[in-house]
């Protein structure tokens, strides 16, 4: 067992619930308890290595993950993100994205206790870190979700009255995490410092990605978002009590020291390697597993971007679900998706000469952003732009486009290089390529501009290697564009089904209602192969229709998803509402406004 992590093991401790019968004839039975665990710095690292089985795992990313019902994937099919994401959502009775956090919380802080009464202090500092990590990684989970929640520090038993206390608001909540990820940074160690064989543990500079990342999040909400959803603390919602809106600037600050103090020590670097695959490297990046798992032989020892993921191996811990067939059905783009790329030139497709239109097939696949074709070709022939013909517009969720991103090489040929569920890549929630954009945003947020240098050594890398011109404010200027938007553009794009970005994104600018309230389309009708051609396009397959709307090429009629009426997404929708059994048990927990 060389990585612990890989192995969810179900009973490393007595007071998990679902291992106490295993430990009823132990002799004698009183041995392992609560209050003698932790005696050995082993138990302290067994302890902090469990709380990796409690990330986020591919088995349960079909609710959150993948950016499903969100503006930018065309897929009708009813879930729960798609139900969220039309502004339909109910509290419900249990959530087990409440429940579930809590349960790791209370291990956590049990740690923790017991770490506080060790004598061998020195010797448990990473695995105490890590612990804290783990725990502002829970929190923030919470957050995110559900605003201001209970804020337990501490493992709770029966009477205790935290069981009974109000909610804590979401920036009591924050500065508990933030306090927590301190503690982390200052007791883990960097990467370089990890060895190969423990690759995927917390270090250092994830941390400091991670805290970058709360940061953003939390100024940009107090910004855009500000107290709106918060509720009066009273009868509805968590209040605003330490809203403070002088921190924004000080978080936005922050985020640029430490985004930069990772560029420029970290050793991490973007993983590109378009030369070796045909300009494909935004596609194979996220399906890597060993040589065999992309034409080119490479393996996950070449990816150096990651820095805060969930590690996966064929061997210890496969996937376990239907990943390569969720990313395939679920995850193909819309509309605005398609029309987000920029052409070769770096320009946006109304703009650009070199776009081609939608007459036929090919066309808007010429002279783009490389990640457009790595994303959106066809899996079963990645990379091949598919010609008139190939794509039959025939209903059953089939609105013009396919996705590749997540999906196993070849998966469903008999080339495939992995079987459904036994996919083994790692999962990322932080790289690289997003410390370049939070530098970016955060810089943008404080001044309002970026200067040339400044751009050259964020943004810019990340679309190199999507085969882009750099950005300038000359560039800008002369075409009419502004910096905002191309931030904007590219978390979009490079970090499109990349955990749930896009709701959490649109949430923190304060634009949900307007974006996810938008008609949904899919392929362009009017004008191209499709228009008035049978064996191409049969209409009566789609309920909604046709519709009007904004093309690179000016109105267009296309395929209608989901209607603007179907949608109603409102600021309310923000945060979920936290599940009856809860509110039932504790009097003083508000429900969030709205619900």
């Amino acid at each position: 067992m060389k990585k612990i992590i890989y192995i969810i093991v179900p009973c490393l401790m007595v007071f998990f619930t679902s291992c106490e019968d295993e430990f009823i004839d132990l002799d004698p039975p009183a041995s392992i308890t609560d209050q003698v665990y932790y005696t050995e710095a082993e138990h302290f690292l067994t302890g902090s290595n469990q709380f990796y089985t409690d990330l986020m795992t591919w088995r349960y990313d079909q609710g959150i993950y993948a950016d499903h019902g969100s503006d930018l994937v065309g897929y009708t099919e009813d879930s729960d993100m798609q139900i969220y994401s039309r502004g339909d959502t109910r509290a419900p009775e249990s959530d087990g994205y409440y429940s579930a956090p809590y349960s790791a919380i209370r291990d956590m802080n049990l740690l923790l206790q017991r770490a506080e009464a060790y004598e061998g202090e020195e010797s448990i500092v990473p695995y105490v870190a890590a612990t804290k990590f783990h725990r502002a990684y829970q929190y923030f989970n919470l957050v995110q979700r559900f605003g201001g929640v209970p804020l337990v520090t501490r493992p709770l038993d029966v009477g205790d009255e935290e069981l009974s206390a109000p909610r804590s608001s979401r920036y009591q909540v924050v500065a508990q995490i933030l306090a927590d990820l301190d503690d982390a940074i200052a007791g883990l160690p960097t990467e370089q410092e990890i060895a190969s064989e423990d690759k995927g543990k917390i270090s250092k500079w994830a941390a400091m990605a991670f805290k970058a990342d709360v940061l953003l999040h939390e100024a940009t909400w107090m910004k855009y978002v500000g107290t709106t959803t918060d509720g009066d603390g009273t009868s509805t919602g968590a209040g605003s009590e330490g809203f403070n809106a002088s921190n924004i600037d000080i978080y936005l600050q922050e985020v640029v020291t430490l985004t930069k103090t990772i560029m420029d020590q970290g050793g991490f670097e973007l993983w590109d390697y378009n030369d070796e695959l045909d300009n494909l490297s935004s596609n194979f990046l996220f399906n890597l597993e060993d040589g065999g798992s992309n034409p080119a032989g490479l393996d996950k020892a070449t990816n150096k971007e990651f820095i805060f993921y969930n590690k996966y191996d064929f061997t210890f811990r496969q996937a376990g679900d239907l990943l390569s067939h969720v990313y395939e059905g679920r995850v193909k783009p819309s509309r605005k998706m398609m029309d987000l790329f920029l052409s070769s030139d770096g320009l946006p497709i109304d703009q650009s000469p070199l776009f081609q239109g939608y007459e036929n097939t090919p066309d808007e696949f010429q002279n783009r952003d490389y990640r457009m074709r790595a994303y959106f070709t066809y899996h079963k022939t990645l990379g091949e732009i598919p010609q008139n013909g190939d794509v039959t517009l025939n209903g059953t969720n089939n609105f013009g486009y396919f996705n590749s991103k997540f999906m196993s090489w070849k998966w469903g040929t008999d080339e495939a290089y992995r079987a459904t569920k036994t996919e083994a890549y790692d999962m990322p929630f932080i790289r690289l390529a997003e410390v370049y954009l939070m530098y970016a945003e955060a810089l943008y947020e404080l001044n309002g501009s970026l200067t040339d240098a400044q751009m050259d050594e964020s943004i810019n890398l990340v679309k190199a290697r999507a085969g882009l011109p750099p950005l300038s404010n000359s560039f800008l200027a002369t075409n009419n564009m502004d910096i905002e938007t191309e931030i904007r553009r590219e978390r979009t794009i490079e970090l499109y089904a990349e955990g749930a970005t896009r709701f959490n994104d649109l949430k923190r600018w304060g634009i949900a209602e307007d974006e996810l309230g938008e008609t949904i389309y899919g392929a362009v009708i009017e004008g191209t192969v499709y228009e008035n051609n049978p064996e191409l396009y049969s209409p009566e397959g789609y309920g909604f229709g046709e519709g009007v709307t904004e093309t690179g090429v000016g109105e267009r009629r296309a395929l209608i998803v989901q209607p603007s009426a179907t949608r109603n997404f409102t600021r309310d929708n923000y945060l979920f509402p936290i599940p009856t059994s809860q509110t039932s048990l504790n009097e003083n927990l508000n429900q969030n406004p709205g619900y």
